[in-house]
């Protein structure tokens, strides 16, 4: 094959992987994945080396999953491998980070030969133990695990297996239900394989594995090398669930080579805001990909010269059976550090700090009398604070970074559970002021429908230690969680909300970029006619006068 054929197949398979997860958001049951789009999707040789990615889908999902297909071939071992198999596995150190994720693996063949996999990961609603929250003190109380295992036996599905799920999940029919989906978009994308490979008539996928590994690390490598050598490092407190969490890591620079140790970071919580070590990689890398070599596709071969240590022990590095429920929260946060260190290696590049790491909300909804026939039911919304300034640019309001997810719509929540969203808007002034201002967080109120209240578990962080600013700019907005009458909630952990109360979450904004009195004063009269900062946020932080004009 030629070089430009080989480069042809490529683009291909981008659009086979993305088939491969627009299958998943069509077919899955739980609303996080179908309307948040919290997935990954992959095509992987037999080596187990990531070869395409999706573009739908999270970076803690896709940079995850691209280990766990190693650990898939070593646990089956490659004699076991037949036609007709299906894998997963929900454990949070072979997979994804935590139990909610599972991660599905179909091996493929050709002409009966072994050729590769595909694989891809989702959120499903319940898997039981303590729910989606961060109060366990290890992992056995967060759920059940199931160890990797096959789905499907030469195409017959496992029962002991669907019935373990059935009888320990609180929403089985959800469940269930997103594994076959996951199965199902894992099928969908070989069938485009098979036919890609016909019109190329090749009958493996070795030579262009190899032509997509040295190209990807080439190209990586070139864009490391561009970076001045030296150490850089950064530091940065977040909330963590009963006290602050020290985050800190060093960038070490060598000619093409990058490092980032995140020795000095705290020691692990006792509850489970912990991250597993394979999280904790996958956005460090992201981040740096992000800012270093944003154009080189993502694959084994682009990830393999970024090199992420985290002590053992650490809140970035949880020993087994350390609780990892609500890793996103610390792991969400990994980006502002890494990005933090690599702005004094690349100064004007990266973003201030932004509110980073999703609000997600898990709301278990039970009738008032108990007596009722009236359903339970478990309610997933995933939402987001306002992203840091950028050099050039404002931050992005109410959008998920370094996540990556879309925010469910109000209707698609309401319909799958007894709430009612009476608010979700913009939080006004919430951006950090600067030349560039930060994005905004956004208000929400929930209520239960009539017959019902609720208990929620929550997840948040930048209530206590908001997103910072950069080069003068100012912090973003603290987070709140209260009720509508002002009763002040924990940021963390299981809480209960009458019936006829609302719940009230006040998103972070993201920090500012550049000193609040250069930026364009056509910019602050905008920003105040759409609401986005208050009249006193014009003229104290901004010194925008009532006929528009600088204060001298």
């Amino acid at each position: 094959m030629s070089t430009l054929d080989y480069q042809i197949m490529w683009s291909r398979l981008i659009a086979v992987v993305e088939e491969q997860a627009t299958t998943l958001i069509r077919t899955a049951f739980s609303t996080s994945v179908r309307e948040a789009g919290d997935l990954s999707a992959g095509l992987f040789d037999r080596q187990g080396r990531m070869m395409a990615q999706a573009v739908t889908g999270t970076p803690g999902h896709v940079n995850a999953m691209a280990e766990s297909v190693g650990h898939f071939i070593r646990e089956i071992g490659a004699q076991n491998i037949q036609p007709g198999d299906v894998y997963l596995t929900n454990d949070p150190w072979m997979g994804t980070g935590h139990l909610h994720d599972f991660t599905v693996t179909t091996p493929v063949f050709r002409h009966g030969v072994h050729i590769g996999f595909f694989a891809c990961t989702a959120h499903v609603v319940d898997i039981g133990g303590r729910g989606f929250g961060p109060d366990a003190n290890e992992v056995y109380e967060e759920g059940l695990l199931v160890p990797i295992m096959k789905f499907a036996d030469r195409g017959a599905v496992s029962d002991i297996l669907l019935n373990m799920l059935r009888w320990n999940t609180r929403q089985p029919d959800q469940v269930i239900g997103d594994l076959y989906s996951l199965a199902a978009c894992n099928e969908a994308g070989e069938k485009r394989l098979q036919a890609m490979l016909d019109e190329f008539a090749l009958d493996d996928l070795d030579g262009l594995s190899q032509f997509i590994m040295e190209r990807s690390r080439a190209a990586t490598l070139a864009a490391i090398a561009k970076l001045p050598d030296g150490g850089y490092g950064n530091c940065m407190t977040v909330d963590g669930y009963d006290d602050p969490v020290d985050l800190a890591v060093t960038l070490t620079v060598a000619d093409d080579t990058l490092t980032a140790d995140f020795t000095g970071t705290g020691p692990m919580s006792r509850f489970g805001v912990n991250v597993p070590e394979v999280y904790t990689r996958a956005y460090a890398c992201y981040a740096l990909k992000c800012a270093i070599a944003p154009e080189v596709p993502n694959n084994t071969g682009s990830l393999a010269p970024f090199t992420i240590t985290a002590p053992e022990g650490c809140i970035l590095a949880a020993k087994r059976p350390a609780p990892v429920s609500v890793r996103h929260v610390i792991g969400h946060l990994v980006p502002d550090v890494v990005l933090g260190a690599l702005h004094k290696a690349l100064p004007g590049t990266v973003p201030a700090e932004g509110a980073s790491a999703l609000w997600n909300i898990q709301i278990s909804a039970r009738a008032t009398d108990p007596a009722s026939d009236l359903p339970p039911a478990e309610v997933l919304m995933f939402n987001s604070g306002g992203t840091g300034a950028r050099p050039t640019l404002d931050g992005l309001s109410a959008t998920a970074f370094p996540s990556g997810v879309k925010t469910m719509s109000v209707e698609a929540t309401e319909h799958v559970g007894p709430i009612v969203l009476w608010r979700k808007d913009l939080r006004a002034g919430s951006g950090g002021a600067g030349t560039h201002r930060g994005g905004l967080g956004q208000v929400i109120e929930i209520e239960a429908r009539q017959g019902y209240h609720f208990w929620f578990n929550a997840m948040f962080d930048r209530v206590d230690h908001p997103a910072r600013g950069r080069e003068g700019g100012q912090p973003g907005a603290r987070g709140a969680v209260e009720l509508a009458d002002g009763t002040q909630l924990r940021a963390k952990g299981r809480q209960y909300v009458p019936a006829g109360a609302r719940l009230r979450l006040s998103l972070p904004g993201g920090g500012g970029y550049g000193a609040p009195e250069d930026r364009d004063q056509g910019a602050i009269r905008a920003d105040l006619a759409a609401g986005y900062i208050t009249l006193q946020d014009a003229r104290e932080t901004y010194g925008l006068t009532k006929d528009g004009e600088e204060d001298d």
